[in-house]
């Protein structure tokens, strides 16, 4: 079975349509931002589970902190770990599937670890505007937060807007993958 076949399958395509994925569009600004929004809701579980509870035993147990800079290195691998797994074996999240989005790479294949990870990165991009920001303005606790929520939720998706032809965002480029939007399934009488 090739790999467009299959995702068709599990996807719920109907088989006599012959579109291939690439040919699919890609999700609007809107799409992106909800998708987003309930990604980052459904990552607050993941982070409580696999980064705060960690931390809460090495806090309570040993009576040890993490400094702040591996603090940050682990999150970023516990959230790396959680996005090239989804990447690579379904090519959506949760919040991807609940939305209709599939990650792919520009010929419609499921992506490999290595082009999960760069895309991941890539896709991560949007932090250095967030610190070179909280720098200048001398940002603290909530206004950090706000400034983070802002620009992954809003300004990261518009530069859809910089590939008018192909509306692909900044990390999907540079990744050489792409976003699509899947069908809705039909409900089958």
């Amino acid at each position: 079975m090739t790999a467009e076949a299959g995702i068709k399958a599990s996807t719920g395509i109907n088989s006599s349509i012959d579109t291939p994925l690439t040919a699919l569009p890609s999700p609007g600004f809107w799409r992106r931002v909800f998708c987003g929004l309930y990604e980052q809701l459904i990552l607050l579980g993941v982070i409580a589970l696999l980064f705060i509870v960690p931390n809460l035993i090495l806090g309570i147990v040993f009576s040890v902190s993490l400094p702040s800079w591996l603090t940050f290195f682990y999150l970023y691998a516990v959230l790396a770990v959680y996005f090239v797994w989804y990447w690579t074996h379904s090519g959506q999240t949760l919040a991807m599937q609940t939305w209709r989005v599939k990650l792919v790479t520009n010929s419609g294949m499921r992506l490999t670890r290595r082009q999960a990870v760069w895309r991941y990165v890539y896709g991560s991009l949007w932090l250095i505007p967030c610190i070179i920001l909280q720098s200048v303005a001398e940002l603290q606790k909530w206004g950090i937060i706000g400034l983070l929520f802002t620009v992954a939720l809003f300004l990261w998706p518009l530069t859809i807007y910089l590939d008018p032809r192909q509306r692909q965002s900044l990390p999907d480029r540079l990744g050489k993958t792409k976003l699509i939007l899947l069908p809705k399934i039909s409900a089958k009488k």
